[in-house]
């Protein structure tokens, strides 16, 4: 999108409270998958004002209708919120770095039939690269799903092949199937496939992870958390299922570990317990 007719234009002439002091600020607009990179020139005139550390969370939050287009929230700053009511095309989230992204279909869309898990709502390569920050995506995504995530966490619905591919970072929570060869090359963070007819092991990777179950108390709860996160941010009638039958839907969780990040995890506590 040539940068004079750029959609972020509007938004930042819309966000000028939040630029100037932090004044939140909530943007009701459409969108169309014309609109491609949006939110990166309002990204960098956060991190050009306030910096690494950007805005207070929801400090700026769009709500969006329509269709959003590739690379929709490409390094979204810390303190702005971006959601869609509708679906979006390939790289959704690439470089996210900090910010808030969800993807859901509209009511009128499900009364009418729309079935979120069973469909597609995000394109390929969602999370490419991305940093910190949170995606929720109500519905199916495409393949290579958090290719290179090193410290976003990401909730989906189910997604294609090749997800978590070279992931450092992060978590990866899939409430769906996966496709194949899931974890290719991922050395670092903790996906949580759930798996209820024993189909993802095959589907899997196996050379730099091993998989677990989801035992300790207080990981169960985190893993919680982030399905909570979830439903409350997409309305997602699958997450809630789960979390109101708990303590069966977790058993059916599988944690993938790569083997070298649990190494490393294992020898920090030993030494902050040596330490105490």
């Amino acid at each position: 999108t040539p940068v004079v007719i750029a959609k972020d234009n509007d938004i930042i002439a819309k966000a000028q409270p939040a630029l100037n002091d932090g004044t939140p600020v909530v943007i009701e607009d459409d969108i169309n998958n014309l609109n491609r990179t949006f939110g990166t020139m309002l990204s960098y005139n956060v991190s050009k004002k306030y910096g690494q550390a950007g805005l207070p969370h929801d400090t700026i939050t769009m709500n969006l209708k329509g269709h959003g287009g590739q690379s929709f929230g490409f390094t979204l700053a810390k303190g702005i919120t971006a959601n869609i009511e509708g679906d979006c095309n390939d790289y959704a989230g690439k470089g996210l770095s900090g910010g808030k992204i969800s993807i859901y279909p509209s009511k009128e869309v499900i009364s009418d039939g729309f079935v979120p898990e069973d469909n597609v709502v995000v394109g390929n390569v969602c999370l490419y690269g991305a940093t910190s920050g949170k995606a929720f995506f109500r519905g199916k995504a495409g393949e290579r799903f958090c290719v290179r995530n090193s410290g976003a966490l990401a909730v989906v619905e189910g997604i294609g092949d090749h997800g978590a591919e070279y992931m450092t970072g992060g978590h990866l929570v899939c409430l769906g199937e996966t496709g194949r060869n899931f974890a290719a090359g991922m050395s670092g963070g903790v996906a949580y496939i759930y798996d209820p007819d024993n189909k993802f092991p095959e589907r899997c990777n196996m050379g730099l992870v091993g998989l677990e179950n989801v035992d300790e108390v207080a990981e169960k709860e985190e893993l919680y958390d982030y399905i909570k996160e979830h439903v409350e941010a997409t309305g997602s009638t699958v997450g809630q299922n789960m979390l109101e039958d708990w303590d069966n839907a977790a058993k059916n969780f599988v944690k993938v570990m790569p083997h070298d990040y649990k190494r490393v995890l294992e020898e920090r506590a030993a030494a902050a317990a040596e330490a105490a």
